[in-house]
């Protein structure tokens, strides 16, 4: 069997925020890959006063689930807000890939994020400039727009590539008529489907 063929990606819910007077889901991803075990962001494990006041978020932790936590082998953030980075500790030792300049924004920037689940004790942050093969058939590439650094992971399975787009959008409209960068981006890699971390399903083009 093909290598690439045999990745797989799983969506594990680990939060519901109250927005605009709905609960949006919060889900991170499981990618098994013949190499490694990644885990792209990691949602939120605790409460903040700042989350709680923005959202009245209802978590359901990676370390609470049946979830091998110890099992994971690479971590990808998207991004650095709060809800993505939030159970980067559990992840101590662990190597954490990020672009350098989101990375900077979330040390940089005020209000940008939650800093102490960013620096919290163990964690270690791999910065990628740009565009990376992680591993054979997966890509870290920069999709600029709901922030300055975020990126997306491209699977290749073979066929058309499968997306794990955390906030690339938050909705199915922003790719439906995308117009920021990154989901200009994310719309011209042709894509089977996209995985979103606000969505229960992954997005489709239409009439696929």
């Amino acid at each position: 069997m093909n290598a690439c063929a045999s990745i797989t990606i799983t969506p594990i819910l680990v939060a519901d925020l109250h927005v605009e007077g709905e609960r949006m889901p919060v889900y991170v991803h499981v990618i098994d890959h013949p190499d490694a075990r990644i885990l792209v962001d990691t949602g939120m494990t605790e409460l903040h006063p700042a989350v709680v006041a923005a959202f009245d978020p209802r978590l359901y932790p990676l370390s609470k689930q049946d979830f091998d936590v110890a099992g994971i082998d690479i971590v990808v953030n998207t991004h650095l807000h709060a809800d993505h980075c939030g159970g980067n500790h559990l992840f101590a030792g662990k190597p954490i890939y990020v672009q350098r300049r989101e990375l900077d924004d979330a040390h940089g920037e005020d209000d940008y994020t939650i800093r102490e689940w960013v620096d919290a004790p163990g964690v270690r942050y791999v910065p990628v400039d740009g565009e990376l093969e992680l591993l054979p058939g997966l890509r870290l590439v920069p999709a600029p727009g709901h922030t300055a650094g975020m990126q997306v992971v491209v699977v290749e399975t073979g066929g058309r590539p499968v997306v794990v787009g955390g906030d690339v959008a938050v909705w199915f409209g922003e790719l439906d008529e995308p117009r920021t960068e990154g989901q200009l981006l994310a719309r011209a890699l042709d894509p089977e489907l996209i995985w979103l971390a606000h969505e229960h399903e992954p997005w489709r083009p239409r009439g696929v």
